[in-house]
């Protein structure tokens, strides 16, 4: 039995060894091809794919480098220049009476301290701008004394300015672009409709929290929200001349909000008993809503205005302006409602009067890049031209590059 069993394991190597390797070989080539056939990815071989797609290769060469920077400068420095005259004929005056409540004397007038305002007009502004600290004796204000006070602020116009005429207000340190505050109100309140809880409060992106329901109540605050709530509530009176130095002049709150607004803010299809005034307008509403009082948001320009929320600070909204009278030179006197708090948190708040230009207010930031550009461009194209004489260098030829040879050898193939 061993050596029978031996003998078959013999003959067993012996076809083993008698097997080609070169059919092996190809077996196992053959194996190979088709798992790379399988997992063959490589996209399909034409211009797209490659891309081989007839292109612009520009040779960046003295010649052409050169006019063209002179010519970029030769826009920007007269483009810039127009921009800052545009902007230096604005005239415009800021004050910042944050402190009046403290700074201003409730008897007589004094002078603004220098570091509260600041003012650019064609002529000399002779006169320093004067405050004083006056009471509103209105029956409104019993239950709110803190909200009494009123800033009146004398203020210089040295020439005739306008029209068109435009009166802000500008805050400092009030930071609208948190985004748990610019995401703070309701799209469907603004369009009019009647929005539900869960619309108000669980819509994601978009929602009125932490002010969506009165916790008090459960009614449904209206308009919900941080910056409806927040809203700027200071007052302001018109122009009124001082010591006949001038007429009065008045300014109208019509056109101030952006004429998109028409479209978008609505009048509410709530009913008063639905919904409760924001936290914070409890001044304006102490008895909350009804038939009589109800506000119609497509109809004031003000809260339109702040709820477009600013991206940076400080910011400027409007308030009043006059397209059609001329601001005369001379001295007038306006009554600033102090309601809106800001020295909590290190606010300031100005009363901020311009003019425009066909380049808008007066910001001569523009002017100064486009004059700054130009002024690059004429540094560049004098330093390629001292180094073209002074170190020349031979250009290569265009032919030899890579794909002027490809167009080359399909031109000889056809």
């Amino acid at each position: 039995m061993g050596l029978r069993d031996r003998h078959h394991k013999y003959e067993e190597s012996d076809k083993v060894a008698e097997r080609d390797p070169m059919e092996e070989e190809d077996s196992l080539s053959d194996s190979a091809s088709e798992q790379q056939d399988k997992t063959n990815h490589r996209p399909k071989v034409n211009a797209f794919t490659q891309q081989k797609l007839k292109a612009v290769h520009p040779i960046l060469t003295p010649k052409n480098v050169i006019p063209v920077l002179i010519a970029l400068a030769v826009l920007f420095v007269p483009l810039g220049a127009g921009m800052l005259y545009g902007a230096r004929r604005v005239e415009d005056l800021v004050i910042d009476y944050s402190q009046c409540e403290n700074l201003a004397n409730e008897n007589y007038y004094t002078d603004v301290p220098s570091e509260y305002f600041d003012y650019n007009f064609h002529k000399k502004n002779t006169l320093i701008p004067q405050w004083k600290l006056d009471t509103n004796s209105s029956y409104l204000w019993n239950d709110y004394p803190e909200d009494r006070k009123i800033c009146k602020v004398q203020f210089q116009v040295p020439d005739d300015i306008g029209p068109p005429v435009f009166l802000f207000y500008r805050l400092r340190n009030f930071h609208a672009n948190h985004r748990r505050y610019a995401t703070s109100f309701s799209e469907d309140q603004i369009l009019g409709k009647q929005a539900s809880v869960s619309d108000i409060k669980d819509t994601v992106g978009q929602n009125c929290q932490p002010l969506s329901v009165d916790s008090a109540t459960g009614k449904i605050i209206y308009p919900c929200g941080l910056i409806a709530n927040s809203l700027f509530n200071d007052t302001f009176s018109t122009f009124t001349a001082v010591n006949g130095s001038t007429d009065d002049y008045a300014l109208s709150r019509d056109n101030i909000a952006w004429k998109y607004n028409t479209g978008r803010f609505k009048k509410t299809t709530y009913t008063p008993d639905q919904i409760v005034p924001p936290p914070n307008w409890i001044k304006m509403y102490p008895d909350g809503y009804n038939d009589s009082n109800l506000p119609d948001i497509s109809q004031w320009p003000e809260l339109q205005n702040w709820m477009a929320a600013s991206a940076l600070s400080p910011f400027s909204k409007l308030v009043g302006r006059n397209d059609n009278d001329v601001l005369r030179n001379g001295t007038y006197e306006i009554s600033i409602g102090l309601h809106f708090p800001v020295l909590p948190y290190n606010g300031h708040k100005y009363l901020y009067l311009s003019t425009r230009s066909v380049v808008g207010g007066r910001n001569p930031f523009l002017g100064i890049v486009w004059m700054v550009g130009g002024c690059i461009c004429v540094i560049l194209a004098a330093a390629f031209v001292a180094i073209k004489i002074l170190h020349p260098r031979k250009l290569g030829d265009p032919a030899l590059l890579s794909w002027n040879k490809e167009e080359e050898e399909v031109t000889t193939k056809e």
